[in-house]
């Protein structure tokens, strides 16, 4: 698997030099090399090395590029990275080349950020459903909420620690919520849907985004506050991840499934996946943490996404919701209806996550699979748009054609071409409009706000991996 290393160099004079290598580079012996103008420093020298603490400079005007990293001269990895990881203090670098909104200073980024979360907690997330429990509110008339609005709502408030100071609590209470509500398929994970007296309702069963999720944010939450309390945050997300992979893993161990009420018995729903399940950067911190068949999962999303693009969506890469047969050599969007709607084998609110799903496995670990799947995307929607983001449509044809039932701008599409453009050093004009485009709009939905929240995490320089990067 190619994960991206960070690490710092010593000697030559230089202070601080950020450094990005494969795995397979240093199995070979590479000797570490860079420029110490990848990235901006955010704070002094620590014991033996310096510290560089933020994604690079971001004033207006100049090329907000991705660097700093932290380490120490002797090749350790700096203790910091075993402490807490608040809000806006950038201690990791993206990879190399990877830009952020450079209209803004860093400070004015992360304050439009903390505005947003005001607004999104403001709105959906609710207490009730049991003493200290939390949940994210969806604010329709059948649900209350679901499992995959859960897994955003942990994301989110182990991201916003440090500047929400109770964050800790909310989450606690996220997880006791998700205990109280176990699918019937495999008690481990979370049933998807709950009724507004709190019952599960549409049967209870799981949906693997919303598992992935919880699993990834325990591991957040591991970083931000340890295991040694009332939760044992990186064994639940072992738990977790040991059913996901027992019963949302299909038995060659090369894509995730529906969620756990498929069975190799009903064939229809078995021999699909869901391409907004597609979570590769997720995968690779599993892979390290826990190990097993993540490496191969991940690596045969990767196959299944570049076969998709290249039959399908050769023009806009543009993957559909969902994708049947994904094990047989000529994998192919389902048929309409085939599960939720007439565009189940589109571009539509399932895949409109896709950009900032795949595009943060390359902000974190530089795998340039990912590079290339959102590139594809975001070069197609800077032509269809006429390089103005308010013209993003709600759901697309694979050719790129927008639906006729989406004439109207929904942030839930748009957000997450903000973290595909910042794959692309040429869209940087883009992605500023794209940045401000998400800032002023007024949706209001709990699904576009929160999927714009987790974009702009990512689009600020705020998303960071749970795993250490491994320093040498």
């Amino acid at each position: 698997m190619r994960r991206a290393l960070w690490a710092v160099c010593a000697g030559a004079g230089l202070t601080l030099t950020a450094c990005y290598v494969t795995a397979e580079d240093l199995e070979a012996g590479t000797e570490l090399g860079g420029s110490d103008d990848v990235g901006s420093t955010d704070g002094g020298s620590t014991d033996g090395g310096s510290t560089g603490g933020s994604t690079g400079g971001t004033t207006g005007g100049g090329d907000t590029t991705s660097g700093g990293t932290e380490g120490s001269g002797d090749g350790a990895c700096s203790g910091s990275w075993d402490t807490a990881q608040p809000f806006g203090s950038h201690p990791f670098g993206y990879a190399p080349g990877t830009i952020l909104p450079n209209h803004l200073e860093q400070g004015a980024l992360d304050q439009q950020v903390a505005q947003f979360y005001a607004g999104w907690k403001q709105r959906y997330l609710s207490g009730g459903c049991g003493t200290g429990r939390y949940y994210v509110d969806i604010q329709t008339a059948d649900r209350l909420t679901v499992s995959e609005a859960h897994g955003y709502g942990m994301l989110i408030s182990a991201y916003m620690a440090g500047h929400d100071p109770d964050a800790k609590a909310i989450f606690d209470g996220m997880y006791d919520y998700f205990r109280d509500h176990p699918s019937q398929g495999n008690s481990q994970l979370m049933a998807w849907a709950q009724d507004g007296v709190c019952e599960n309702t549409d049967g209870a069963t799981s949906a693997t985004d919303g598992d992935l999720d919880i699993a990834y944010a325990l591991l957040l939450a591991n970083k931000q506050w340890g295991s040694g309390g009332a939760i044992d945050y990186a064994g639940e997300a072992a738990a977790i991840l040991g059913a996901i992979d027992q019963a949302e893993v299909d038995d060659s161990g090369s894509y995730v499934r529906l969620g756990d009420w498929t069975h190799p018995s009903n064939a229809t729903y078995y021999d699909a996946t869901r391409s907004s399940d597609f979570m590769p950067a997720h995968f690779a911190t599993f892979a390290t943490f826990i190990g097993g068949r993540w490496d191969g999962v991940r690596n045969a999303t990767y196959d299944l996404i570049a076969t998709v693009q290249a039959t399908y969506s050769q023009g806009s890469g543009l993957l559909p919701d969902f994708i049947q047969h994904p094990t047989s050599g000529s994998p192919s969007p389902v048929s309409p209806n085939w599960l939720e709607g007439p565009y189940d084998g589109e571009y539509y609110f399932n895949a409109c996550r896709n950009p900032w799903r795949i595009g943060v496995d390359y902000l974190l670990n530089g795998d340039p699979r990912a590079q290339a799947a959102v590139t594809q995307m975001n070069g197609w929607v800077q032509s269809a748009t006429g390089g103005s983001p308010g013209n993003i449509r709600a759901g697309y044809w694979l050719d790129g054609d927008a639906l006729p039932t989406g004439d109207y701008f929904e942030l839930a599409f748009a957000a997450p071409f903000g973290v595909a453009a910042m794959a692309d050093p040429g869209s940087q004009a883009w992605l500023n409009n794209l940045w401000d485009t998400l800032i002023a709009a007024d949706g209001h939905t709990y699904y576009g706000d929160s999927i714009t929240m987790l974009s702009l995490l990512a689009m600020s320089g705020n998303w960071w991996a749970p795993e250490d990067p491994p320093c040498q």
